[in-house]
């Protein structure tokens, strides 16, 4: 799955429509850009990309501030939505050794009920222990890492990894199962998005050709 595909969708939904630069703001503001491969080059392109596959409406709305073409806003479509919501789903169960996807998943999970987010979570534990089971078929924990060489370390860090995002995820359940956070449905939600003109202090500086369209 690309996170890029994720961030960009979920972007451009908290704002109802966004041009390019808000999306990229936004994504900074998140720190995407660390995490994953929310680059600006990559976020306009995806912006591009999905406008062209029929999940975001491209509107030109104005001349750019640079006095160059107008300046391009892009909405969610019908399909749009439903692919946003069929990949946030699908990333909150996944489970692999990548965390551009999880964080992604995690950023959003508050646009789903909060039952169908616990749901989730909670499959993607199961998850978990089933990836778990299959890697120590062929390495033991309580044997220590030395008997494969120093290849066992990796497995030894894999299986720590997953023990420890294990009961993490446990904690998670049970901090929404007593009513953390506000998901769809249950009133205003946080709002973790920039405003029109608020200085972003994680902004990464870097300018790009797309950045005034």
């Amino acid at each position: 799955m690309s996170a890029i595909r994720l961030l960009v969708l979920g972007a451009v939904r908290q704002h109802g429509r966004a041009h390019g630069y808000q999306v990229r703001g936004d994504l900074e503001y998140w720190g995407a850009h660390e995490w994953s491969q929310a680059k600006p080059g990559s976020i306009y392109h995806a912006l591009k990309q999905l406008a062209k596959q029929g999940l975001l409406h491209a509107h030109e709305i104005a001349p750019s501030t640079a006095g160059g073409p107008p300046r391009t806003e892009y909405e969610l479509t019908e399909r749009g939505t439903e692919e946003y919501f069929a990949l946030l789903r699908e990333a909150l169960v996944s489970y692999d050794q990548r965390g551009d996807v999880k964080t992604a998943a995690l950023g959003f999970m508050v646009d789903l009920p909060r039952a169908e987010a616990v749901a989730l979570l909670k499959e993607r534990t199961r998850r978990i222990e089933a990836w778990r089971s299959s890697v120590t078929e062929h390495y033991v924990p309580a044997e220590g890492p030395e008997r494969l060489g120093h290849i066992g370390e990796i497995m030894s860090m894999w299986v720590h990894t997953a023990d420890s995002e294990a009961e993490w995820t446990r904690g998670l359940v049970e901090r929404l199962e007593n009513g953390a956070h506000t998901f769809a449905g249950e009133g205003e939600p946080f709002v973790g998005v920039l405003a029109e003109g608020q200085e972003n202090p994680y902004a990464t500086g870097e300018r790009h050709p797309e950045d005034d369209r």
